[in-house]
């Protein structure tokens, strides 16, 4: 009798506990309800319907129709690119990048056009502006216009970096020295300078690598430029404290004549005969046998000359700095992105961009008729071994080679003739 007593006595008391215990949770749970119920989360994304396709229609009905609002020369400044242009590119995209093909979602419904995403794409890049400024327009998220961008300067490098920032081929080094010696410098094929990029959100540990006297992180670009603007070498991503010698240090620049991948040249001046072209400079470059700088404190009719000429000619690359900075203003505002990898993509697709503005427009505006050395009676100083294959042999193996062609380029002997020759020649 004892034992069953205690029995119930101990089951009287378990439900009296799971009671309670039963009442303090569900009190606790009406209570988290009614905060719920109460307060705003702070966290939760809300969905915001942006009507894409009207997005689309408006920019369509704007620029691409053919009644279109807007007339071509204001699309022209606004996309700094002619339409034929920017549809190439926009066909190309939408053909062999897939987030530039448009789907549909699990809805059944189109998501964002290629011309939506193509021309966020570019406006943020023209202007500069932030991704969130341009989501009235086009209709598209700060996330989507910055993975707009992402993509798409990816896209312009992987489908036109070849082609547009390639190395000189043969034809477009006899073009080249040809306009050379048109204006005075026979051997010249373009000019070498460098540019600072700020970078406002450079991290704070690298911040005394990449800042100079101007107290503010730069990262360097190193440009050769022709006289039609076009950019054939660009070396990107060296921290702003380096001065152009240490760019040049580190710059694939002259890597293809060391190893024996650059086309033959030879040239005459004066009744000389040479065989390595050259750029033209600012004063911090060494005396080489491929630079060559102005004369700083000119004596006689001829040095002033040649010093005004060399200064003059030597702008093409500081000129082609400030159109790539008016095109593109997202290189010329402070890079607001903290991933160098990302900012080295965006400055190396605004440069094959230029260089496919240039190739579309330099027609209009070009100054110099090279046609007149396609004579066969024609005396151009300057011929190019037209024999040159990227199968040839390399100098990669042979040490005593590339030491004898590094010292050829280096050469300052060789620098202070040509450079009487070329005072002389103009």
């Amino acid at each position: 009798m004892a034992s069953s007593s205690n029995n119930n006595y101990e089951d009287m008391g378990d439900e009296r506990l799971d009671e309670i215990f039963d009442q303090k949770f569900e009190k606790i749970i009406k209570r988290y309800e009614d905060r719920l119920q109460t307060s705003t989360p702070k966290n939760q994304r809300a969905y915001i319907e942006r009507n894409r396709e009207q997005g689309h229609m408006q920019l369509w009905n704007d620029y691409f129709s053919e009644d279109a609002t807007y007339p071509s020369h204001m699309f022209r400044r606004r996309f700094r690119m002619n339409k034929v242009l920017f549809m190439r590119i926009v066909d190309r995209l939408s053909a062999e990048i897939p987030y530039f093909q448009q789907r549909r979602d699990a809805t059944g419904r189109l998501g964002l056009s290629p011309l939506q995403k193509a021309t966020a794409a570019i406006r943020m890049m023209a202007y500069g502006c932030a991704a969130d400024a341009i989501d009235e327009y086009f209709r598209l998220a700060e996330s989507t216009a910055l993975l707009c961008l992402e993509h798409f300067v990816e896209g312009i490098i992987n489908l036109f970096g070849d082609e547009y920032l390639r190395k000189p081929t043969p034809e477009d080094l006899q073009r080249l020295l040809d306009i050379g010696e048109i204006r005075g410098f026979p051997g010249m094929i373009g000019s070498i300078d460098c540019m600072h990029w700020e970078w406002k959100n450079c991290p704070t540990a690298w911040k005394g690598q990449y800042t100079r006297g101007s107290g503010k992180p730069t990262i360097v670009l190193e440009a050769v430029a022709s006289q039609d603007l076009w950019i054939w070498h660009a070396f990107f991503g060296p921290p702003g404290t380096l001065n152009d010698i240490n760019v040049l240090d580190q710059s694939p620049v002259f890597d293809d004549i060391l190893q024996g991948l650059a086309p033959k040249v030879k040239y005459v001046v004066n009744g000389h005969n040479y065989r390595l072209p050259y750029y033209l400079t600012d004063g911090i470059y060494q005396n080489w046998a491929t630079f060559f700088q102005s004369i700083r404190d000119p004596q006689g009719q001829k040095a002033s000359l040649f010093a005004t000429q060399q200064e003059h000619v030597r702008k093409d690359v500081e000129r082609a700095f400030g159109v790539l900075q008016a095109r593109f203003a997202i290189v010329k505002n402070p890079a607001l992105l903290w991933d160098k990898i990302k900012i080295g993509k965006i400055m190396r697709a605004c440069i094959i961009l230029h260089n496919m503005i240039v190739e579309d427009e330099r027609d209009g505006y070009t100054q110099f008729d090279v046609s007149i050395f396609q004579q066969p009676e024609s005396n151009r100083s300057a011929q190019v071994d037209f024999s040159y294959s990227d199968q040839m042999p390399t100098n990669l193996g042979n040490v005593m080679g590339m030491m004898t062609i590094r010292n050829e380029v280096r050469d300052n002997q060789i620098h202070q003739r040509l450079k009487a020759d070329l005072v002389e020649n103009i």
